[in-house]
């Protein structure tokens, strides 16, 4: 069982939330506004953080945006009904899924054990060290780190997964519906937009100049695809 962060500034919300996942033996903390969920961000590594948007002192993007500089911890984010824009925005400051208000628990139950299970899967102890080079950028698929010369480049677990089918498949295009299915995996409800997004943020990590990219190219009409 995992610990999660449960951050909403209406306690109802959070105690039936909180009780429900304990039921499954979950570990739960809870905040109530951004700064509390920034200061347990810190002092604890969360298998899944659950963010609302609209929050007092800091709201839910400011919260994962900080979140985001010094962890890839994964971040579900809370969004209005309907809010398109919302939902966008949180997968521009880095967030690994969505969830639209109201909702119903067992929704919320699936989706926090498929990020847990798919987290799992990647923790896996491998036996041998696996380094990828391309010019100057490196990527441990063991340790799940990517560096550009020296300097360390911090993505999301989506960012990575990304980056790591596209590097162990150089060349291969990808329409953006097979991306979603693969990172995401056929459960999850969101559309194509996500990985444009995702996408957009890994070239703004990764190229010196994102719209001349070396590394993650466009295949217009049809995906994307790592040049080798």
């Amino acid at each position: 069982m995992g610990r999660i962060l449960v951050v909403d500034d209406e306690k109802l919300i959070v105690k039936g939330i909180k009780f429900s996942l304990e039921q499954d033996g979950q570990k739960v903390d809870c905040a109530y506004d951004g700064e509390e969920a920034l200061n347990l961000a810190r002092n604890t590594e969360y298998d899944v953080v659950l963010l609302d948007v609209m929050l007092p002192v800091y709201d839910g993007f400011e919260v994962l945006g900080k979140i985001r500089e010094f962890s890839s911890m994964p971040v579900i984010m809370l969004t209005a009904k309907g809010d398109d824009m919302d939902k966008i925005l949180g997968l521009e400051y880095g967030a690994d899924d969505y969830i639209t208000k109201p909702f119903n628990i067992l929704e919320v139950k699936a989706r926090i054990k498929a990020i847990m299970r798919r987290s799992s899967n990647q923790n896996i102890i491998k036996t041998n060290n696996h380094v990828i080079a391309k010019g100057d950028l490196r990527i441990d698929t063991d340790a799940r780190n990517v560096k550009i010369g020296d300097r360390e480049i911090n993505l999301t677990a989506k960012e990575f997964d990304l980056l790591e089918l596209l590097i162990t498949n150089p060349n291969k295009v990808y329409s953006r519906e097979k991306l979603l299915n693969v990172v995401w995996g056929y459960e999850y409800p969101g559309d194509v937009r996500t990985v444009d997004v995702h996408i957009r943020r890994l070239r703004e990590k990764i190229e010196s100049n994102p719209s001349e990219p070396k590394y993650v190219f466009t295949k217009w009409g049809v995906g994307y695809y790592f040049k080798e």
